[in-house]
């Protein structure tokens, strides 16, 4: 449950992610969810994965990979960063996952975030992308890292605060005519290249969230602010845990 502010009692530096309610109030909610996508080669079958997956209780997706015939893609969620080093790395250790190749160089990690101004926390960081990547109507999803240039963060918050409004019409418009669901991630210092973000595109078809991608590259941020995006991970799931 998001707290109003003026209700912790905490002290010392709080790390809790930001809201405002409806009223006004400041929110705020020390919980997150975390996500990693590992990639695989030399899969002749993804059945065997996926029932190992639904098994051991995994939370997420399996989705085979459109640019390599023998490729899969693990999409792994949980609110504990423990989880993936503790259950979900005791399943990666062992068959089928063990006879399959890493392809590290699509990994990725990131957490959930909240803006600031975002009146429900728990929908926003825990709820909704959750049903996004479990949503068996959008078995189709693009994942990608980015990186801002430094000269984003030198912008004043109004400035800022436009580009990002630019970027988040397209995203929504998508959205509302059910072409492309999003999932933002933060990554700052949990990726191995020095990425911002991770961002999932989900959705029915594969060409809506192409679509999207080509029209966020006119937008200022794309355009002017960004530095490095990809690799690109294309894919279809084969396999996702239930809904929560």
């Amino acid at each position: 449950m998001a707290l109003d502010i003026t209700e912790q009692r905490s002290s010392g530096l709080d790390l809790s992610e930001r809201g405002r309610a409806k009223d006004g109030r400041p929110l705020a909610l020390d919980k997150r969810l975390y996500f990693q996508l590992q990639a695989f080669g030399g899969c002749d079958d993804a059945d065997p994965a996926a029932k190992v997956l639904a098994a051991a209780g995994i939370e997420g997706a399996l989705y085979v990979n459109v640019n390599d015939p023998y490729g899969i893609g693990l999409l792994a969620l949980s609110t504990s960063a423990d989880h993936f080093v503790t259950e979900l790395r005791d399943v990666l250790r062992q068959p089928p996952f063990t006879t399959y190749l890493p392809q590290p160089d699509y990994a990725m990690f990131g957490r959930t975030y909240a803006i600031g101004y975002e009146s429900d926390l728990e929908e926003l960081l825990l709820r909704r992308p959750h049903r996004n990547v479990c949503n068996p109507a959008w078995p189709w999803a693009i994942w990608y890292p980015l990186r801002r240039s430094g000269s984003f963060e030198l912008l004043s918050s109004k400035e800022r605060r436009t580009i990002l409004m630019e970027h988040g019409g397209i995203g929504q418009a998508y959205g509302r005519a059910d072409h492309a669901h999003d999932v933002r991630l933060a990554c700052h210092g949990l990726d191995k290249n020095d990425n911002d973000f991770v961002v999932g595109l989900l959705g029915k078809d594969l060409h809506p969230l192409s679509s999207i991608v080509e029209r966020m590259r006119k937008t200022q941020q794309t355009s002017r602010y960004l530095s490095q995006m990809g690799p690109f991970f294309v894919g279809k799931a084969v396999w996702q845990s239930a809904m929560p």
